[in-house]
């Protein structure tokens, strides 16, 4: 008898991809900014500076309310003196007059003083000055140089390492593969064309 069933196995089919590992090197790099900061020249200067007080040489030919009374008020104090002493001499004077041939009368001398006829003394002159005084001029000379900034930016070397890789890829699957190779069968077996019956002996 033949055989009806043919079967057949497929195996499976792996397929693997593997990568070394590499030792992976970046080169460094540098950049370089450079900014500038602008210098200037500054000048400053003061010019000499005269000072004139010219209250004292005024007050010399016009005194001020408040010195006109002062000076009054000293003055009349040194008159008063004055004229306390010349009364004394001159009544002294009187005392000693005398009548007779070729004396003269004390207060014919009074009379004939040239204090008599004395005027007072106008001042049209200062007797001050003014009082001068200076401050010393002054410059200041200030240069700055420009100022060159610079600024690094430097990368390093670097290193990296990149690992092997391992891929695993499944191009088959496993498979039984079962194949009917015997012929047809019929229901019932009498449907056969070439069916020849069974003798059967009892």
């Amino acid at each position: 008898m033949d055989r009806l069933i043919e079967i057949t196995t497929v195996p499976i089919e792996i397929e693997m991809k593997t990568s070394r590992a590499q030792l992976q090197y970046t080169r460094g790099t540098a950049e370089l900014e450079v900014s500038r900061d602008k210098g200037g020249l500054s000048i400053k200067s003061r010019p000499i500076q005269l000072n004139i007080d010219t209250f004292e040489m005024r007050s010399s030919i016009m005194p001020t309310p408040t010195q006109t009374v002062e000076q009054n008020a000293q003055e009349g104090k040194q008159a008063a003196y004055k004229a306390t002493a010349t009364f004394a001499q001159e009544g002294e004077l009187y005392l000693k007059a005398k009548l007779g041939e070729g004396v003269q009368l004390p207060f014919a001398q009074t009379a004939l003083s040239p204090k008599m006829f004395s005027q007072p003394a106008l001042d049209f002159i200062p007797s001050e000055g003014p009082d001068i005084t200076w401050d010393p001029g002054e410059m200041n000379i200030r240069y700055e140089m420009d100022k060159l900034n610079f600024d690094w930016r430097i990368n390093p070397n670097q290193f990296e390492f990149v690992p092997g890789d391992i891929e695993i890829s499944v191009k088959q699957r496993p498979e039984v593969i079962i194949k009917y190779i015997g012929g047809p069968l019929y229901v019932p077996p009498s449907a056969d064309p070439e069916y020849e019956p069974v003798d059967v002996q009892a």
